[in-house]
């Protein structure tokens, strides 16, 4: 597999809205940072050695290979190892994960196994994004087609104000839309039309995701007076959860809380909690929205309220390590340097998050949750990828 852009390069498609300084910008930004980013580097090293150890030396394939998604957060996390530095050749791991996902490729153009075809697709196109190989230019262009099949309209089918019209869910008998599937879709149009750009495959003047339907529905996920007056009655909400995401607007299997309203009726509140709620953010990000809308601003502010590295805001410990990848994520590429709590304090999220998530890294380089295995964090070829892509992000922002 030849090459045809370094693997910098192709990273800093994937990274756009970072910093990334120069060997000389980092000489000069203080003995606290370097030393951390020494730090993070050590971590990121063993974390590595952990997930190549881990690949399965015939498929090519980590941990389950009805799930590409965590091959293709494999690959990702093994290509933003900044010991690679300017490498022009990807790594041997990263070429057979990539044969891997080729081999998922659908008719319809998705990548995945039995099913998922969303949050595999999307996932797999980001670690396509990462190579810089020219020739997966027209797989990553099919995979997007796929993608933007799924959004939600049920409009057409004669329904009328869906509250998961624009949305996207997992697809297949998962088919309601939920805000972590619409974020990585939308995360996955973003990176790859910029890939595609100026490319004989780029399409997207033609066919693209309809992002003001997108904006709508992950709007519907924030707890807002906007979307009480829009869910109706039966829908109530607290002080200390607005400006905060739920998985699915009305979700009401989440920690739900009875409260009484104006008019002495019960509603349901539902809590917001860390997750979703950074994955709100990035999806108004991905969908180019004004850093001024009152949308962010209100996230920004529940984020602060809210911030811990104990648990997942509202959820316990239930995705903490997912919940640690967003908020890279979304602080880093929102260019965050600080957040600040209601009382003056301000916060070195960077610091904070680095030295937390190391020193959960196990004495063979791996992470796992240890309080709970909800949505798969019991396993560690899936935890390891999302602790190396936090690293990853915060050595990147410092």
């Amino acid at each position: 597999m030849s090459t045809s852009h370094s693997l910098s390069t192709a990273l800093l498609i994937v990274i756009s809205l970072s910093t990334a300084h120069s060997q000389e910008t980092i000489a000069n930004i203080g003995d606290t940072n370097l030393s951390l980013k020494l730090e993070i580097e050590r971590a990121i090293s063993s974390g590595v050695t952990f997930l190549e150890a881990e690949q399965n030396p015939e498929t090519g394939a980590w941990s389950d290979p009805t799930l590409p998604a965590i091959t293709a957060l494999s690959i990702s996390s093994i290509l933003g190892d900044p010991a690679l530095g300017d490498a022009t050749t990807l790594p041997d791991s990263a070429e057979k994960g990539y044969e891997f996902l080729l081999s998922q490729v659908k008719s319809d153009g998705g990548i995945y196994g039995k099913g998922l075809a969303t949050y595999n697709t999307a996932l797999s196109i980001m670690a396509l994004v990462q190579s810089g190989e020219e020739e997966h230019l027209p797989v990553i262009a099919k995979a997007r087609r796929l993608l933007i099949n799924q959004q939600q309209d049920f409009d057409r089918r004669g329904a009328t104000d869906n509250l998961f019209d624009g949305g996207i869910g997992y697809g297949g008998s998962y088919a309601h839309s939920d805000l972590s599937n619409t974020h990585l879709a939308m995360e996955a149009l973003y990176y790859s039309k910029k890939a595609l750009s100026d490319t004989a495959y780029d399409d997207s003047s033609e066919f693209d995701l309809d992002w003001d339907a997108a904006i709508d529905f992950v709007s519907l996920a924030q707890n807002s007076k906007a979307t009480v007056d829009r869910l109706g009655e039966k829908v109530g909400l607290r002080e200390e959860d607005e400006g905060g995401f739920i998985y699915f607007p009305g979700d009401t299997k989440s920690d739900e809380v009875m409260i009484q309203g104006d008019d002495g009726t019960k509603r349901t509140a539902l809590r917001s909690y860390g997750s979703m709620s950074y994955a709100g953010l990035l999806a108004f990000i991905y969908a180019d929205m004004n850093r001024d809308d009152p949308r962010i601003a209100s996230v920004m502010s529940w984020l602060e309220r809210n911030f811990t590295l104990e648990e997942n805001p509202g959820m316990n410990a239930q995705g903490l390590f997912y919940y640690y990848h967003t908020m890279s994520k979304a602080l880093g590429i929102t260019g965050t340097n600080y957040l600040v709590t209601p009382d003056g304090e301000k916060i070195d999220w960077k610091e904070d998050l680095a030295l937390e998530v190391m020193s959960r890294q196990q004495s063979d380089g791996a992470w796992m949750n240890e309080d709970s295995n909800r949505w798969m964090e019991d396993n560690r070829v899936l935890v390891t990828a999302y602790s190396l892509l936090t690293l990853q992000q915060v050595y990147r922002s410092l």
